[in-house]
């Protein structure tokens, strides 16, 4: 995506340079993590360790996958290609080597991380289910691209190096586009995560936020959802304690010949259940 930038009196002048201090070191990073995942050939360990799976990524302890989930590109020979990382560092590139001139090296990683991060836990909310690794750094660079078109709406980039477009109306369109792959998603592409950077970069911009606080809304949140996780098992396990000991009665009175095949099963899945959970305690 090519561009012309266009100054407005109440703009400040901007001169263009390749390479930022932050945008040289994730594109480097992001490169050089792609083509280690590309010599390596293991792509599905690397995705199942360092992508965000949303239906294992609290149970099984992977704390690190909102983070690292943003260093990974689909592979060269998928579908989609090698489009994905080179989409997303051109879209890094082009959009933030402005804000970090802006902004400064610190804050502009900060806000970057941050969004990319809450994308990913966003997605893991709505995606809790899926099994299916979620990897790109698209929930940062929409982030990104929400922040250049809110602090320069009026700059005027152009598309395909043709059409001119004002970056506050690209914002618009790629919001658009991912709102309606939302509603349709059947497309591989995790556009809520794409949304979901746009909207914290939003939040970001809007309201002042101090570190302290926004640590201790993760915080609660985390908390919450292992009451809710807990206190859904316990009532699980007090259904399932209630379900054997009628089964055990049962035995009592007629045999453990006089179950119904549902029953010896119910049992059985019941004593595999609580042998399980007390392998864990």
């Amino acid at each position: 995506m090519k561009y012309r930038l266009q100054f407005n009196p109440a703009e400040v002048a901007y001169k263009p340079q390749l390479f930022t201090d932050a945008i040289k070191i994730l594109v480097s990073v992001n490169f050089g993590i792609y083509i280690l995942q590309s010599v390596s050939g293991k792509e599905d360990v690397f995705f199942r360790l360092f992508g965000l799976v949303p239906s294992t990524f609290i149970s099984d302890l992977m704390l690190w996958q909102p983070f690292t989930y943003m260093f990974f590109h689909a592979p060269f020979y998928s579908s989609v290609g090698i489009s994905h990382i080179l989409l997303n560092m051109l879209g890094l590139w082009v959009f933030g080597r402005e804000l970090e001139k802006a902004w400064g090296k610190t804050k502009f990683l900060r806000y970057y991380f941050t969004t990319g991060i809450g994308a990913g836990l966003i997605t893991y909310f709505f995606q809790m289910s899926s099994d299916n690794p979620v990897i790109g750094a698209s929930g940062a660079v929409y982030g990104i691209l929400l922040a250049y078109g809110v602090s320069y709406p009026n700059r005027i980039l152009y598309i395909w190096g043709l059409i001119p477009v004002r970056s506050l109306w690209l914002v618009i369109i790629m919001g658009s586009i991912a709102f309606f792959g939302l509603l349709g998603n059947a497309d591989g592409i995790s556009h809520v995560t794409h949304i979901s950077g746009m909207l914290i970069g939003y939040v970001l911009l809007k309201k002042k936020w101090r570190w302290r606080d926004i640590w201790f809304v993760i915080r609660k949140k985390t908390i919450e959802f292992q009451v809710q996780r807990y206190e859904e098992k316990s009532i699980k396990k007090k259904m399932l304690q209630k379900d054997i000991d009628v089964i055990l009665e049962k035995i009592q009175k007629v045999g453990f010949s006089g179950l119904s095949d549902k029953e010896q099963g119910k049992l059985y899945e019941a004593s595999k259940s609580m042998s399980r959970d007390g392998q864990k305690d």
